[in-house]
């Protein structure tokens, strides 16, 4: 593991492998164009030839210079700042096309707009995931509308003040529990992230003196903005293509929800008794350095440090060994995967979980309460 110093980093050569992303726009367009097989090209862009380009280049364990300056890391924040536009336009080209093209049946417009969830979700949300944690009200913006455009607004809400607050505690819905099958978490999480988000917000007024009902309530902002997307959506493709955009919609959801579910799963902060919490460190996310997964991701897998320092861009974050961070067995594409059959998941993740309790938390012996989210919620 070495450190690369920040003249390097600032070059254009550094940052341009986190610019493949815009590849999947032309995949998308080509399945559009000629239907058939090639609608399934999509899911193969992504996790197929990410977890192929994985095995090929391994795993990168260098780390920025955390002294590099803001202004040096401008190419990284490019790709970023772009993609709302690139990816909208993408979004209404399709919503447009694929319902009055002739050469599209059914399954194959079902298919890409599938294609078009895998991005949104995969790269959309993710980018917003960036945008959100920083201070500029543009990049902020641009998160509201990336995740507008999925229909999952209030995901803003609940990763600042619920999960990064509360992240491994039973107050944390996006904390997978030991042993809770991906199919049981989803439905789980979906429901209790909106209440969690409705009431952090709710809170957070409350303690200026205003009401949930006050214009300062971002979820007045939500509203607002997906229901213009379902307009606008409506407005391009009709019924059919209302129906396609909420289908992709709830496919970059489902996108996300996997990533959540793997992040943490099983990983709890140590109760000290009367509802408070140890404060998060890197082994309370899963962490993977793995190379090309992590340029598609910008970076969302060095986890662990993204938790232990929030506020740093992408491009700044850290990985660590083994010794200060757990780490998962492959990248997100291959892990989520698993994640769709719980067995498997569980054989292989179960005992790195155990392993990990019996290194870090070798006084506790009963895991009841944290397997079941029974502690007190963190006060």
């Amino acid at each position: 593991m070495k450190t690369i110093p920040a003249a390097d980093i600032t070059r254009i050569n550094h940052a341009l492998p986190f610019w493949l992303s815009l590849a999947l726009v032309p995949v998308a367009v080509v399945s559009a164009l000629w239907g058939g097989w090639w609608v399934a090209l999509m899911p193969f862009a992504s996790w197929g030839m990410f977890s192929l380009l994985d095995a090929i280049t391994g795993r990168n364990t260098n780390n920025a210079d955390l002294e590099t300056p803001e202004s040096g890391l401008q190419w990284y924040r490019a790709i970023t700042l772009i993609w709302f536009p690139v990816q909208f336009a993408l979004l209404v080209w399709l919503l447009y096309y694929v319902p009055r093209a002739d050469h599209l049946g059914m399954i194959e417009s079902i298919m890409i707009f599938f294609g078009m969830g895998v991005i949104s979700g995969t790269i959309g949300i993710n980018y917003s995931h960036e945008l959100m944690h920083q201070k500029s009200a543009v990049e902020r913006w641009l998160a509201d509308l990336l995740l507008a455009s999925v229909l999952y607004s209030h995901f803003r809400s609940e990763h600042l003040r619920v999960h990064h607050l509360y992240i491994g505690t039973p107050r944390d819905p996006v904390t997978a529990r030991y042993n809770e099958g991906f199919h049981r978490f989803f439905p789980r999480v979906l429901w209790q992230s909106v209440v969690s988000s409705w009431k952090a917000e709710k809170a957070m007024l409350a303690r200026r003196n205003l009401a949930p009902t006050h214009p300062s309530n971002p979820f007045w902002r939500y509203a607002a903005l997906q229901i213009g997307m379902l307009a606008l959506a409506f407005t391009l493709g009709g019924w059919v293509g209302l129906g396609l955009f909420v289908y992709q919609a709830v496919v970059a959801i489902w996108q996300l929800e996997l990533v959540n579910y793997i992040e943490h799963y099983g990983l709890t902060r140590r109760h000290l008794g009367d509802g408070k919490y140890e404060h998060v460190m890197p082994r309370h996310s899963w962490n993977a350095d793995h190379r090309a997964s992590n340029w598609l991701l910008i970076n969302l897998q060095r986890h662990s440090d993204h938790h232990y320092k929030p506020d740093r861009r992408f491009p700044l974050l850290q990985t660590y060994t083994a010794e200060d961070a757990p780490q998962l067995p492959y990248g997100y594409p291959i892990m989520t995967t698993a994640a769709l059959f719980p067995p498997l998941f569980k054989r292989v993740m179960n005992p790195r979980v155990r392993d990990w309790r019996r290194k870090y938390y070798p006084d506790i012996t009963d895991w009841h309460a944290y397997n079941k989210a029974l502690n007190p919620a963190p006060r």
